[in-house]
């Protein structure tokens, strides 16, 4: 006696693919029976009200703000003398630890008393810890880095 060439696998593929043909001709029924009851065909309108809002109304044009484009400003604000004045790169602060064999370290800032990574690549006098030094900050994987390390 001869096998069957319809594997289990095969028979449940062809069931699934009836099924959704099947599914899929019930929801177009029933979309053909709401159109009906409800008379309503095509595509309905969505409207945006002032506040941006969706609506089936149409918006009520004295609401409108007309905006002139050379009042449109698209680009980085601009910076004055005095906010450059204020800000300095350069910080001071003190070595809470190095050590100098694994060529890493942390610094504490004077001004915030935020505590800084810095590695030995960045650091331009020899230090230890408790010294005094004058560092900028760099962006770095895990945050902000110390560079420019110089002992004041």
């Amino acid at each position: 006696m001869a096998k069957s060439q319809q594997t289990f696998n095969k028979s449940e593929k062809e069931k699934k693919r009836l099924k959704k043909r099947e599914d899929k001709r019930k929801k177009m029924e029933a979309r053909k029976a709401e159109k009906e009851a409800n008379g309503v065909e095509g595509i309905q309108f969505a409207y945006v009200d002032h506040n941006g809002n969706l609506t089936d109304t149409p918006p009520d044009p004295s609401k409108k703000i007309k905006v002139k484009a050379a009042n449109i400003e698209v680009s980085i604000p601009k910076t004055l003398e005095s906010d450059r004045e204020a800000f300095d790169p350069v910080r001071n602060g003190t070595v809470s630890f190095f050590d100098s064999s694994k060529g890493f370290g942390f610094i504490i800032d004077s001004e915030n008393q935020e505590k800084y990574f810095t590695h030995v690549s960045g650091i331009i006098d020899e230090i230890i810890e408790n010294d005094k030094v004058s560092f900028e900050l760099e962006k770095g994987q895990k945050g902000m880095n110390a560079v420019r390390v110089k002992k004041i």
